[in-house]
């Protein structure tokens, strides 16, 4: 289970403990505080704090004071003029900070987003929990044959079975390694973690402001980025988009659902829509850039 009953307990008491604030608040953010969404079978995200809203996207890029200056429609538009044309700074005036729990394998690849503040739990200073991530079945696949970091058809019944079996049997062992290492023999704990397999959860505290995290949400909720850290990334998604609906909205438009094509790209597509047959060969793309495009222009 993703929360003890302790840990429900003290988010419940967080919850119940409301204070009066002069601060801006994002009433969406207000609902999504302390609660925690679960994602895969013991990981959750939660948010601790957080600072800013819609309203101070827009204060910032009008470097003003107060609301009411504007309609919430030129709010609107000035948000998503920011997002189209890429001025990142006002985005940047909004912080989150998050609470995740989450695979060490999916850890290390989140820690390349090098623009956030992240403290994590230590198992040179505490004991980890004996949890550890067993996907589901049908996430079981095999190697990509054309994708060197992705995953094909699923795994059969008895391979996928047989690979449960596995990974149930190492963790296990492993564990009972690690707790005789600490416990019995008093190995040091810095020492005791090395034999863990990456896919024993940890914790830590991820603080980032909104350009960073929305850069974040745009690589790891890609249909190409993992399934584990995309279920990560989309349930992220779903507070950000309580938090600031209109810059979600515009994100959604002008990046997680647009492209960017190349000089080349473009020049074929203006052909294109003239009638003119264009091949590969002429465009002036590689065979996996033209294959791209082809992607996004519908053709397969």
């Amino acid at each position: 289970m993703p929360l003890t009953p302790e840990q429900e307990a003290e988010i419940a008491a967080q919850r119940r403990e409301a204070r009066p604030t002069l601060r801006p608040v994002a009433e969406g953010m207000e609902r999504h505080l302390y609660t925690a969404h679960e994602v895969l079978d013991h990981g959750f995200v939660r948010v601790i704090d957080y600072m800013g809203d819609d309203g101070a996207i827009v204060q910032a890029a009008r470097v003003s004071y107060g609301k009411g200056t504007k309609s919430v429609s030129n709010d609107e538009g000035l948000i998503r003029y920011l997002m189209r044309h890429r001025h990142t700074t006002p985005f940047e005036m909004c912080e989150v900070k998050l609470h995740v729990k989450l695979p060490i394998f999916v850890a290390r690849q989140w820690i390349r987003h090098r623009t956030a503040n992240v403290n994590e739990y230590s198992a040179r200073y505490s004991i980890l929990d004996r949890e550890f991530y067993i996907p589901a079945p049908e996430a079981l696949a095999r190697q990509s044959t054309t994708n060197n970091q992705g995953r094909e058809e699923p795994l059969g019944p008895e391979e996928a079975a047989r690979v449960l079996e596995i990974l149930r049997a190492d963790a296990a062992r492993t564990y009972d390694h690690y707790e005789e290492m600490t416990g019995k023999i008093g190995l040091a704990r810095e020492l005791a973690r090395m034999n863990l397999p990456t896919n024993i959860y940890t914790q830590w505290y991820w603080k980032i402001d909104l350009h960073n995290l929305l850069h974040f949400l745009e690589l790891r909720a890609d249909p190409h980025a993992q399934m584990e850290i995309r279920a990560y990334a989309e349930t992220i998604g779903r507070i950000v988009a309580d938090w600031v609906p209109m810059t979600w909205r515009a994100f959604l438009d002008y990046r997680a659902g647009a492209v960017t094509l190349s000089r080349q790209a473009i020049d074929c597509l203006r052909r294109m829509l003239r009638g003119e047959q264009v091949t590969q060969e002429e465009s002036g793309m590689s065979a996996r850039e033209w294959r791209e495009f082809m992607e996004v222009w519908g053709e397969n």
